[in-house]
C-alpha cells in the first residue's frame, strides 16, 4: 500500500494546488476547510460564499478561467464544490479541456490517478442513469395527467399569472446563466483576444473553425449576459471600428494567431481558406507568405507580439 501511494504521488502532476472552499453563508468560516487543503499541500486557497443550490458561483468562474495547464483544483468534499453530479462532470470538463486537474481530499475522485478517474466514470454513469430516469418518470406523469384530463405544465404560467410569469422568467435566466458558464472557457480567451478589434461575425467563423458551433447574435448576448454578471469587461461590447479590407485581414490573422500561436503559417492560411477570405489581391488560395506579412504588418501595429508562427 505504502508503495502504492508512493508511486501516485510521483505520478501527480509538477503545476500548482489550488484549493476551493465554500461555505452556505456570509456568517459561516471556511478555516476548517482551509486547514485541510493547506495540510495537503494548498498555497492557493479560494474562498466562495453562498449556498450549495445557488448557480451563481463567482470565485468558481473566476478560478476556473485563471486556473494553468498541470494545476490542480483540490476540494475538501464533493458538495464543497458542485450542486449536483452533471454540474460536478461540467466542472472536471472545463479543467480537462485547459489541461488541469481535480482531487477531492475526502472523495476516491483524483483526475491524475486511474482509480480517481474509475470513479468518475462511474459517476458519470449514474448520472445519466439519473437522467435516463427522471424523463422517464416526467412522460410517465404528462401521460398520467392527460388520461385524467389534467393539463400538463404550470397553471399559474398557462393563466398569465405575473408571479408565476416572473418566477418562470427567473429559472429560465439562471438555466441559461448555467449553460454559458459550462462552456465559457472554451470561447471566452478567443472573444477577449479579437474585441472589438473584430466583429463578433468574424469571431464566430474563428470559433467555428474551432469546432464551437455560434451565431454571432448568441455570441454577442452571452458576453452581455457575463458582464451584467461582473464576469467580463463591458469593453468587449464596444462597437468595432471601420476597416479597410486589407487592416481587416491583418486583424483578422492576428486574432486567430492570437488564439493559437502553435499554428503554423500553412495551417492558418488553411482556416483563412476555410472561412472563405479572399487574398489581399482577390484571390481565393492563400500562401504562407502573405499570412506572414499580415502577420509582420499586425506586430509593426501592436497587435501582437514575439516570434511569429513559422
Amino acid at each position: 500500500m505504502a508503495a502504492d501511494t508512493k508511486n501516485q504521488a510521483s505520478r501527480r502532476p509538477q503545476g500548482r494546488l489550488i484549493g476551493y472552499a465554500r461555505v452556505s453563508t456570509d456568517e459561516q468560516a471556511t478555516q476548517a476547510q482551509e486547514m485541510e487543503l493547506r495540510t495537503a499541500g494548498c498555497d492557493v486557497i479560494v474562498q466562495e460564499h453562498g449556498s450549495g443550490a445557488s448557480r451563481a458561483r463567482p470565485a468558481l468562474s473566476k478560478l476556473l478561467r485563471e486556473i494553468g495547464a498541470g494545476d490542480t483544483l483540490v476540494v475538501v468534499r464533493l458538495d464543497r464544490l458542485a450542486r449536483s453530479v452533471s454540474h460536478l462532470l461540467e466542472v472536471i470538463d472545463d479543467l480537462t479541456l485547459k489541461n488541469a486537474h481535480f482531487r477531492s481530499l475526502r472523495d476516491p475522485i483524483d483526475t491524475t490517478t486511474p482509480q480517481g478517474m474509475f470513479s468518475l466514470q462511474v459517476l458519470g454513469a449514474v448520472a445519466q442513469l439519473e437522467r435516463a430516469l427522471i424523463s422517464e418518470r416526467t412522460k410517465a406523469g404528462i401521460r398520467a395527467a392527460k388520461a385524467k384530463g389534467k393539463l400538463p405544465g404550470n397553471p399559474g404560467v398557462r393563466e398569465g399569472r405575473p408571479e408565476a410569469l416572473a418566477k418562470m422568467t427567473a429559472a429560465q435566466k439562471a438555466a441559461y446563466g448555467t449553460r454559458v458558464q459550462a462552456t465559457v472557457n472554451q470561447w471566452l480567451p478567443t472573444v477577449r483576444r479579437m474585441r472589438p478589434d473584430h466583429t463578433w461575425d468574424d469571431i464566430a467563423r474563428v470559433l467555428k473553425q474551432r469546432g464551437l458551433s455560434w451565431t454571432p447574435e448568441r455570441l454577442r448576448r452571452a458576453v452581455k449576459w457575463l458582464i451584467a454578471e461582473h464576469l467580463a469587461d463591458p469593453a468587449l461590447l464596444k462597437k468595432s471600428p471601420p476597416r479597410l479590407p486589407e487592416d481587416r485581414l491583418m486583424t483578422l490573422v492576428a486574432g486567430i494567431h492570437a488564439s493559437n500561436s502553435d499554428l503554423t503559417l500553412r495551417e492558418i492560411a488553411g482556416q483563412l481558406e476555410r472561412l472563405h477570405e479572399r487574398t489581399p489581391r482577390g484571390g481565393s488560395k492563400w500562401s504562407p507568405s502573405s499570412v506572414k506579412n499580415l502577420i509582420d504588418r499586425a506586430r509593426r501595429a501592436g497587435l501582437i507580439g514575439g516570434v511569429g508562427a513559422g
